[in-house]
């Protein structure tokens, strides 16, 4: 399947789609041996040799992790408050990969990390409404008819916060357990929802990412997603 030169240059690191169009104006650009400087040009990235002032330049390898974060970590590659980072779990190798949205640092659960910036796109924009669900363990007994205001909608700081599903999965006099299904996605948004309808919340852990589940993966570890799994995902966006 071909692909544009730019995108091409984009998945092999050289530059972003923008950037990689005046290297290949300036003709610092050939596939096969022969210079090329016209945009747009169609490359076999199965079959074409492609090279940025002679060096042969290849698409990096996509790759898809899923990590059960745990509580106290960051997701950032570095923290000037030396706070410990999602990427300390990771290979070292890996820490060029970014996260798909976050979670903020006290909360755990499924994160995805990935070097396809189309894909982590997709998955992060409202427009794709890619649904993740979170269980919230809050303080005291929670009636079931006072969560139905995260369902119409609860305004924060001048945003409307919404649930696309809610239930509640367990409850005793000392806390109870709530499944929230978000679609946007915004910061902090299940917190902000429970702050609102008066829950303290103990503990937030996110369980699902679209049709991928959290599963039994323990806290700390990694794996990288399969091809079912990819392929599911691309479907979704």
């Amino acid at each position: 399947m071909k692909v544009r030169l730019q995108k091409y240059l984009s998945e092999a690191g050289v530059a972003s789609r923008r950037a990689a169009e005046p290297l290949i104006l300036s003709g610092r650009v050939s596939v096969n041996g022969q210079v090329v400087t016209r945009l747009g040009t169609q490359v076999d990235p199965d079959r074409d040799q492609v090279a940025v002032d002679g060096w042969t330049v290849r698409p990096r390898r996509k790759l898809y992790v899923a990590l059960h974060k745990p509580p106290g970590y960051v997701c950032t590659r570095s923290d000037p408050q030396g706070r410990p980072v999602v990427h300390d779990l990771l290979p070292p190798e890996w820490r060029s990969l970014f996260t798909v949205g976050r979670l903020d640092r006290q909360s755990e659960g499924l994160l995805f990390l990935t070097n396809d910036g189309q894909l982590a796109l997709r998955l992060t924009h409202p427009r794709y409404g890619v649904r993740k669900t979170y269980e919230v363990t809050v303080t005291g007994r929670v009636n079931p008819a006072s969560l139905r205001p995260a369902l119409d909608g609860v305004r924060d700081r001048g945003q409307l916060l919404r649930a696309t599903a809610v239930r509640l999965l367990r409850a005793s006099q000392r806390r109870s357990v709530i499944e929230l299904e978000l679609a946007e996605g915004k910061n902090r948004e299940v917190r902000r929802i429970c702050a609102r309808l008066g829950l303290k919340v103990e503990r937030l852990v996110r369980v699902r990412i679209g049709r991928i589940p959290l599963g039994d993966l323990p806290p700390g570890r990694w794996r990288t997603l399969t091809a079912p799994e990819i392929k599911t995902l691309l479907g979704q966006v």
